[in-house]
Formats: C-alpha cells, sequence, structure tokens
C-alpha cells in the first residue's frame, strides 16, 4: 500500500482519537501527520459542554457545523450554529468555549497544529 494516501470513515478514525483525523498528534510517517493543520469531525451528544474554556489560543479555528444545534461561547458574544453549514471562524488569542444544544456532528479546522493544547474530555450538563 502507498504510504502517502489514507482512505478512511471520519467516524470510526476519529473516535480513537478526541474525534481528529489530521494534526501534529498522529504518527510520524503518516500521511495525516502536520504541523500545518488540524482537522476533526466532531460528534457531540446534546448536553455535552467543553470541560472548561480554551485560552491564550494560538490557533485560528474554523468550525462547521455539518448536523444538530451547537452554542459557541466567545467573550463577547455567543454563537448558535443551528443550519447544516453555518460556521464560525475565531483567530488567535480568542477564549473560547461551546456547548451541544442537540446532537451535533462538527467539522473543525484549526492551525497551525501546536502541540500541548489537549483538554479534558467534555462533560455532560
Amino acid at each position: 500500500m502507498d504510504d502517502s494516501v489514507y482512505v478512511g470513515n471520519a467516524g470510526p478514525d476519529g473516535a480513537g482519537n478526541g474525534g481528529w483525523l489530521l494534526g501534529h498528534f498522529m504518527a510520524d510517517g503518516d500521511v495525516r501527520h502536520s504541523a500545518e493543520v488540524e482537522v476533526k469531525w466532531g460528534v457531540h451528544a446534546a448536553g455535552e459542554a467543553r470541560a472548561r474554556w480554551a485560552t491564550d489560543e494560538r490557533r485560528t479555528a474554523l468550525l462547521v457545523l455539518v448536523s444538530g444545534a451547537f452554542r459557541v461561547e466567545l467573550p463577547d458574544r455567543t454563537v448558535l450554529l443551528r443550519r447544516p453549514g453555518d460556521y464560525l471562524v475565531w483567530g488567535r488569542g480568542v477564549d473560547h468555549s461551546w456547548y451541544a444544544e442537540r446532537d451535533s456532528v462538527l467539522v473543525t479546522v484549526r492551525w497551525p497544529s501546536v502541540p500541548g493544547y489537549r483538554v479534558e474530555p467534555p462533560t455532560r450538563r
């Protein structure tokens, strides 16, 4: 098999790595290893929330709603993604947290891929 090509499914592939499909945390030599970008297939049950606010962010992020309803808390506003395709982009230095209003699926893209940002698994409210 060609090591420069990977074919998979976001559901099972992401399930073993907190939803993350691509980034610095993939093994060296894996075509999904990247220091430039991270991609996540996020599956969140209704009532799930980020365990704590992300602070001192050093990445830019894009969050796209695939299905469900998902609330993102920012320092100066709350954004509710409720229609498939709704998205939000925030830059470096923007603290944030989130809450799944309904069972939700999202695609997250963050750049660059910076080691050391792992947080506790989401909590249920």
